[in-house]
């Protein structure tokens, strides 16, 4: 088990599961440049989108150095742009990072302003021979309330080198510098802002010292709550929810049932392949969120060298709308948001914040809860496996359930009624060789998928919306230890994160976004990979980049990169 700095990647790679477009913080990792023949981090993920008109810049700190333990956290004092006053257009968050040459673990990074999560994301092993960088975006509109005010911030980067428990104290050199600052775009002329959230306010885990930041959820039971004491005209919530698996959870995808455990010998976890975070008000059932296996890029760095995968340097939370609770958080009375992760095996890091949006014509909402199916979920377990001295066969994983979760609210313009209907679905299989003899994986070949459907129809007094949303995000993975040779293994990593949202009016569709980010990853000499990255919406702002790497550099790049 890692301790909470030493952070790497015991075994090759993992997939990321994220929130569906549009729905959340939507981020993206970026190189500096896509130069054919750099070794510099690079993916083919798109900048976020900005208005053409003139942004004011506001530093939140420069040239930090995160290198010891001691120095973990980097504290600001944040005020919003006197010359360029809200609402605005766009918010985004810029987060640039280098790190030197030589031997250092990936390392987990998340940035705060007050007590909210803004970025949360890993770093890339460094090169050896040269310093690295890379750049983060995020498109933080959606928070802005937040950003309406002055107040202090912090960044955490657990980090150490010299400092670092033996023998790391003379192995790790690797020090990473960071700056950070946010854009605010003006709304122009007199057109309207966009609709965002009214209050934005965190969940916060505390500890006999004061607050864990992340949270820390070592088993199933364990629980990040926050009490709250909320407005009382709430219309619509939502909560982000980001849950990262760290330590023996950090590839729960290779996890093997609790009665296998002697022979996983490749991922030494249990609790089977299923993982999904919880999401409960008053201990109720409330939301589900997929968890996200991210390909850190730790001990199989020529897997993800200059490539990393999928979300793996800007973690992106997934959206768990709340709406249908709304007239129970209105009822002037304390309520409990929590999240939990289902089969925890250890561990998780979690953060994640509560967006309301309120009745600006009444001081008080009422309404009911009229209808919520949601239950733990019941995975099925299937074991089909022969022989003794070498165990062959396969193991799958299935989870597959349909909810309702519904209610309304009598808001200054008339009631507005949701309903969810949701539908996860989980698979998977690993089909194994094992020698028990000798305690070596010949093959162990993994296969997951998460998908979800969700259908939100809202009826008021305009008539009736529909929302349809889908998400995905398969992993395969295929683990071998050569047999004819003294020592080694092989990995060969494919995902593909597919999401997409279609908004109708009174059966008019009115919105439309879908995203595809696909990568693959293999460390068999030369060690190569690549990404596809696709989007497209109803506004007319295709992108489509393909990038490839061989031998731990950039060796193609696609026209559509640049657009």
């Amino acid at each position: 088990m890692h301790s909470n700095y030493i952070r790497r990647s015991r075994i090759l790679a993992v997939v990321s599961l994220g929130t569906i477009l549009s729905c959340s913080l939507v981020g993206y990792a970026q190189s500096l440049n896509r130069q054919i023949g750099t070794q510099f981090t690079v993916t083919a993920d798109p900048l976020v989108p900005r208005p053409h008109t003139k942004s004011c810049v506001v530093p939140l700190f420069t040239n930090y150095q995160f290198a010891f333990f001691s120095e973990t956290t980097q504290n600001y004092q944040f005020a919003p742009p006197a010359n360029c006053p809200g609402p605005w257009n766009k918010v985004v968050l810029d987060i640039d990072i280098s790190e030197t040459a030589g031997r250092q673990f990936d390392r987990t990074a998340s940035l705060y302003m007050g007590n909210t999560n803004l970025y949360f994301g890993t770093t890339p092993e460094p090169i050896r021979t040269a310093a690295n960088a890379w750049h983060i975006e995020r498109d933080i509109t959606d928070y802005s309330a937040l950003l309406a005010n002055p107040q202090q911030g912090f960044m955490i980067l657990q980090n150490c080198t010299t400092d670092c428990p033996p023998p790391y104290n003379t192995l790790l050199t690797g020090v990473f510098t960071v700056s950070a600052f946010v854009e605010f775009f003006p709304t122009p002329g007199q057109g309207p802002a966009p609709r965002v959230a009214d209050e934005v306010l965190p969940l916060v885990q505390t500890n006999a010292g004061g607050s864990n930041f992340p949270a820390f959820l070592f088993s199933p039971t364990d629980q990040f709550s926050t009490t709250f004491s909320l407005p009382q005209n709430i219309e619509q919530a939502y909560l982000d929810v980001i849950a990262q698996s760290q330590s023996t959870d950090e590839q729960w995808y290779g996890c093997f049932p609790n009665d296998l455990g002697s022979i996983n010998e490749v991922y030494l976890c249990g609790n089977t392949d299923f993982r999904e975070t919880e999401v409960t008000i008053d201990g109720q059932p409330a939301g589900i969120a997929p968890v996200s296996p991210w390909v850190y890029t730790g001990f199989l760095p020529d897997q993800w060298r200059p490539m990393p995968a999928a979300q793996t340097l800007d973690f992106i939370p997934y959206r768990v709308n709340l709406t249908p609770f709304a007239s129970m958080l209105n009822d002037g009375q304390p309520h409990t948001i929590a999240l939990s992760v289902f089969n925890d095996d250890s561990y998780f890091s979690a953060a994640a914040s509560l967006l309301l949006y309120l009745d600006r014509g009444s001081a008080e909402v009422t309404g009911a809860l009229t209808q919520n199916t949601l239950t733990v979920p019941s995975p099925v377990v299937s074991e089909n496996l022969q022989g003794t001295s070498t165990v062959t066969g396969t193991i799958g994983v299935t989870s597959a359930r349909s909810y309702t979760i519904a209610g309304y609210v009598n808001t200054s313009h008339g009631q507005v009624s949701t309903s969810i209907s949701q539908q996860q679905n989980f698979s998977s299989t690993q089909t194994i060789d094992f020698d028990v003899v000798n305690f070596t994986v010949l093959d162990q070949n993994t296969d997951v998928e998460t998908n979800v459907i969700s259908s939100t129809t809202v009826n008021d007094n305009q008539g009736t919306t529909v929302i349809q949303e889908k998400f995905g995000f398969p992993i395969a993975v295929d683990f071998v230890f050569p047999t004819n040779t003294t020592f080694g293994f092989t990995v060969a990593t494919t995902q593909k994160y597919t999401a997409s949202k279609k908004v109708s009016v009174n059966g008019t569709v009115t919105d439309y976004t879908s995203v595809t980010n696909s990568v693959e990853g293999s460390d068999v000499t030369p060690p190569s990979s690549s990404q596809h990255y696709s989007f497209f919406d109803l506004n007319g702002r295709p992108y489509d980049c393909r990038i490839a790497t061989q031998n731990n550099v950039l060796t193609s790049v696609s026209v559509g990169c640049n657009h």
